[in-house]
This record gives C-alpha cells, sequence and structure tokens, in this order.
C-alpha cells in the first residue's frame, strides 16, 4: 500500500468543493457509474457536492478524501443517517479514484477509514452496491465484504446502455 497519500475527512470549503467536482466529472466521463451520465455539467457536479458537504456538516454522512499532496485523488462517503429501525447500520457510497491512481492503495485506506469510523460511531453492518461492468467489485471482495447478488440492468452506464448492480454487506 502507498503511504504516501493523506486521508482526510472533508468539509464544504470552496477548493474541496471544486476539487469534489472535478473529481466526479472525471470519473463519469471515464465510465464510472456514480449516478450520474455523461457529461455531466459542472454546475451540476459542484451543486451535488455542496448538497452533500452540507449533509456531512448536519453529521448525516462522513466524506473522506485521499490526497497525493494537494491534490485530491480518491473519495468515498460514509452515510450514517439510515432510518430508525437501522440504526447499526451505515452505507459507502460514491467511492471514486482518478483513473491514473487506481491499484495504488489509495481507496483501500478510504474504505479502512470509513471502516474505523463507522465502528466508533457504532455501526455494526456496512452495505454498499457497486456497478456489475466497470465497478469496484475487486476492492469489495479483497477488504471482506460479502455479495449478496445482482440486480440486472438496475443502471444506466455514464455513456449508455444498462449495468447491473451487485449489493454488498460487511459486519463490523
Amino acid at each position: 500500500m502507498n503511504t504516501k497519500f493523506t486521508i482526510a475527512t472533508l468539509s464544504s470549503q470552496p477548493e474541496t468543493i471544486a476539487a469534489l467536482a472535478n473529481l466526479i466529472i472525471d470519473t463519469v466521463a471515464n465510465g464510472g457509474s456514480v449516478s450520474f451520465m455523461h457529461p455531466l455539467a459542472p454546475e451540476k457536479a459542484t451543486a451535488f457536492w455542496e448538497a452533500s458537504l452540507a449533509a456531512a456538516g448536519r453529521g448525516e454522512r462522513v466524506i473522506l478524501g485521499a490526497y497525493d499532496g494537494n491534490l485530491l485523488i480518491s473519495t468515498v462517503t460514509l452515510l450514517l443517517d439510515c432510518p430508525p429501525n437501522q440504526p447499526h447500520r451505515a452505507e459507502i457510497a460514491k467511492m471514486m479514484t482518478r483513473v491514473e491512481y487506481r491499484g495504488q492503495g489509495a481507496a483501500r485506506m478510504l474504505l479502512q477509514a470509513a471502516e474505523h469510523i463507522a465502528v466508533e460511531r457504532g455501526k455494526t453492518l456496512l452495505t454498499l452496491d457497486t456497478a456489475e461492468d466497470e465497478g469496484a467489485a475487486g476492492l469489495y471482495d479483497k477488504m471482506g465484504y460479502q455479495r449478496t447478488g445482482v440486480i440486472p440492468d438496475f443502471a444506466l452506464k455514464p455513456h449508455g446502455g444498462l449495468t447491473g448492480t451487485i449489493i454488498y454487506w460487511k459486519r463490523l
């Protein structure tokens, strides 16, 4: 694992929003299925991260970033705001890594940090989903997440066409 990356909890700062918007635009342009279609307008990307960071400010989620120096190279969101009958659970969302940094350990570091925070917050179960095509299934498999199954044709790929979604869980 690459130890040159630093992990930080992100907050609503203009430079952070701009970096996150750039990362999600890049991810979608490169086929990442993270709820948006290509081309992703900068205004939509910015609005998404403004709303997400506002939710983080309310304690509903934690957004983590991995940096190589001053460059945001990867992010993951830990969703904490589950229904009243699921206080023990959290969800992993919006795992994204710049293409040129994939396979270097940043996503693994982020996922470990998110798991640590979940435990600190009293969570005993994590869930997530990832695209069957070009998703992060290999990472989740290596990190001990259990596949529940695949929902076929769950979402559109950023450049068109349908992809299935793999559902995962992990006890902490």
